[in-house]
């Protein structure tokens, strides 16, 4: 007879749509205490929203404290919160292209920054950062957003070894095409097209291969399976298909895997 599961304090970043909220409705499902920390509430069943923006870290502090008040602790937290911004990288206006790099990847370190000493204090937790198969493979007019994700297997990589003497665990899921609304949520820059012949083409074939993609709560289930590991290796990716393009990355040379992608998306 396996163990009754004993409920955990989950706090995901992003819970209002996509991936986030998928993951959010599954750990409220098996009974855990789930906060979603984003700027609109999706109001899902026991998911307790608060209003939090990943690039604000005052938000985060008050919604952590806050949670802290009512909890005692945080046992795990998932960063699922991101955007996406396409286009010649010439021609992405600097706010779109700081605006990636500001939700994907520094709003990934602002929240693990505020919930850190919770965690520590408590010398337990596990985090989990969403990231992107297009860390491995970078996409051609997704630059800006390939290299975000790229810096947050990195970032979750190193974090890691820094957390692990205080009993915290730390990984990155690399999902590949998923269809949510972030596909029309992105950003998108036309400027250019007249000079990079293949960027519109590009964009509506990575948006196509989107909105025929995994649905979000594929990559939700190995978030929640994660979660009840005893230990998680580095990197994870969602999908059949997805794993053998990462694992094939490690046998091709670098440059037959950037033709690949060339050929796939130009």
């Amino acid at each position: 007879m396996k163990n009754a599961h004993v409920p955990q304090t989950v706090v995901i970043t992003g819970g209002s749509s996509g991936i986030g909220r998928a993951a959010a409705k599954r750990f409220a499902e098996r009974g855990d205490r789930v906060y979603d920390l984003s700027r609109h509430g999706a109001g899902d069943p026991g998911v307790t929203h608060i209003d939090a923006d990943v690039t604000k870290p005052d938000t985060l502090n008050s919604a952590v404290a806050a949670i802290t008040a009512e909890t005692g602790g945080v046992d795990l937290l998932v960063c699922c919160a991101g955007m996406g911004v396409s286009g010649p990288v010439e021609f992405i206006p600097e706010g779109d292209l700081r605006r990636q790099f500001d939700v994907n990847l520094f709003g990934t370190i602002n929240t693990v920054k505020a919930l850190l000493p919770v965690m520590r204090k408590a010398r337990a937790g596990r985090i989990i950062c969403v990231s992107s198969v297009a860390a491995v493979y970078a996409i051609p007019f997704q630059a800006y957003y390939s290299a975000s994700k790229a810096a947050v297997n990195a970032f979750a990589d190193a974090l890691n070894n820094e957390v692990k003497p205080f009993g915290i665990s730390v990984c990155a899921v690399m999902p590949g095409d998923i269809a949510t609304g972030f596909t029309a949520a992105r950003e998108k820059t036309v400027a250019g097209e007249d000079v990079y012949a293949k960027a519109a083409s590009a964009v509506a074939k990575m948006e196509q291969d989107e909105r025929n993609g995994m649905p979000p709560d594929a990559v939700a289930a190995l978030i929640v399976k994660l979660a009840a590991k005893k230990r998680v290796s580095p990197l994870y990716t969602v999908g059949v298909s997805y794993k053998a393009l990462v694992f094939l990355k490690r046998l091709f040379p670098v440059s037959f895997a950037s033709k690949i992608v060339g050929g796939m998306y130009q």
